[in-house]
């Protein structure tokens, strides 16, 4: 795989984004990590701002667009039993430092704020989607409120682990079973 060079920028870029923050992404950081040379990273980038236009596009691909492909790869599957494995791999997934790092970062930078926003509508969406094929009669409520277990579980301190948001939609799942708004 012609690519696998700059994809192991991009992890080591993730990997540095989560333990220390969007400051702490630099060239001279990166390249002690990896052991590798600047002319090696300006081979596969050629700068800086590209490899962070490339590193928010990796995020978004591996954090987003591969967690909904694996969930949608399982078949036609009934939407409840789609939403039981997209909470389990989006709980799985990652740790809560990348996701609080990448929100930092789109604080203080316009191009990484477009991504986050690009990337909370796409999955906000894609649980309405499965909401209302569910037959849940407020689906972009509910969707919302399966995400903030996601988002708001990470900024907890301590993070609430893996365990506790999966104990979390164990307890909002049965909800979509409603099917009926009681007002």
């Amino acid at each position: 795989m012609g690519n696998g060079g700059a994809t192991a920028w991009l992890e080591e870029g993730l990997a540095l984004l989560a333990e220390q923050g969007a400051p702490a992404v630099t060239l001279d950081r990166m390249c002690e990590r990896m052991g590798m040379s600047k002319g090696a990273f300006y081979h596969h980038f050629g700068s800086m701002p590209k490899f962070r236009t490339r590193l928010l596009s990796h995020y978004e691909d591996r954090y987003t667009t591969a967690i909904i492909d694996v969930v949608e790869e399982a078949g036609d599957l009934p939407a409840r039993e789609k939403l039981e494995r997209l909470t389990a791999e989006a709980v799985n997934d990652t740790g809560p430092g990348l996701e609080i790092a990448v929100r930092a970062w789109a604080k203080q930078d316009p191009e990484a704020a477009a991504m986050q926003q690009r990337v909370d509508a796409r999955r906000i969406e894609y649980l309405r989607g499965l909401c209302e094929s569910a037959g849940h009669a407020s689906p972009v409520q509910m969707a919302t409120l399966l995400y903030l277990v996601l988002i708001g579980g990470a900024h907890l301190m301590p993070p609430l682990p893996a365990a506790g948001k999966h104990e979390i939609y164990e307890l909002l799942l049965p909800l979509m079973d409603l099917g009926e708004d009681p007002s």
